[in-house]
């Protein structure tokens, strides 16, 4: 290497590819930010001047942090929403813009970060790098200790949960997906009068008791009603997107990729006849999410 400040020019000639990789993994800015200083310290404390591919030594090196951070994580069985708050804008607030995260958030698809969050450390490691970076898994395998031939199976069985399995046909997924995208449009638009129009005029919302503001579960009837009241949620529809919900498309809301709440619709002749919003802790663990358009 020629010196510090050439380290550092190849550095950063590094430092998207490998925020991309670590936001991947970690579904957070902030962490994946941390990540990858991480990579630039023990890039610093180490001698790679016989390195011949630093993206490849970076990008491992970061893995291995993401991986790590992943493990801690799950081991103090963190819930989410009490790390990441509903309101983006009180978590790590003076590191992080949250524009910048919804936006990024957004571009790598809300969904695949819900499911992401799903899966076991090693699983979300081996799909990322070889689904999303290509990867080979021979340069994975080392990384979580396994054969390359384990390695591809764990990637293949995150595969299958991030992609799910839909549970109609694919006409009426297609359609089941207009007129989501269509209630999501409405919502984060503020057009009740376009929301109306998707509702059945005698539509039921049924919420748990963790939705609020009560103790109690919420039962709402009527399309103007419902339509008014989802309307109270324009804010929080920046941070929804469709996603397979038991195999039908429905709605998930995460803030930060970190899931919060679930809606699911039973569509009938076009129109939505019943709104389901999940949003207890165990119920939304029970719940079989996938990703559209992975």
């Amino acid at each position: 290497m020629d010196g510090n400040s050439g380290l550092t020019e190849r550095f950063e000639e590094h430092r998207s590819h490998l925020r991309a990789v670590s936001y991947r993994m970690l579904g957070s800015l902030a962490e994946a930010d941390d990540a990858v200083q991480e990579a630039w310290l023990r890039l610093h404390r180490s001698d790679v001047s016989d390195v011949e591919n630093l993206g490849g030594w970076l990008t491992t090196v970061v893995s291995r942090v993401c991986l790590n951070m992943l493990r801690s994580r799950e081991s103090r069985r963190e819930d989410p929403m009490e790390a990441y708050p509903s309101d983006p804008a009180v978590s790590r607030a003076d590191t992080v813009d949250p524009e910048q995260e919804a936006l990024l958030a957004d571009s790598v698809g809300l969904a695949l970060l819900v499911v992401l969050d799903q899966l076991a450390p090693a699983e979300r490691l081996a799909f990322v790098l070889h689904d999303l970076f290509a990867v080979p898994f021979d340069e994975i395998a080392p990384m979580i200790g396994k054969s390359p031939a384990g390695t591809r199976q764990l990637a293949s069985r995150a595969r299958r949960r991030v992609k799910g399995a839909p549970l109609v046909p694919e006409v009426d997924l297609a359609l089941q997906r207009r007129v989501v995208d269509a209630f999501l449009a409405a919502t984060r638009g503020g057009n009740l009068d376009a929301l109306v129009t998707l509702l059945h005029p005698d539509v039921v919302l049924r919420a748990d008791k963790a939705v609020g503001p009560t103790t109690a579960p919420i039962l709402i009837r009527g399309a103007v009603t419902v339509a008014t009241g989802a309307m109270a949620a324009m804010q929080r529809a920046r941070s929804t997107a469709p996603a397979l919900v038991g195999g039908r498309v429905g709605l998930a809301m995460a803030p930060l990729g970190r899931l919060f709440l679930v809606l699911g619709f039973t569509i009938e002749d076009g129109l939505i006849t019943e709104i389901d919003i999940v949003a207890e802790p165990d119920r939304l663990g029970a719940l079989e999410l996938a990703a559209l358009d992975v």
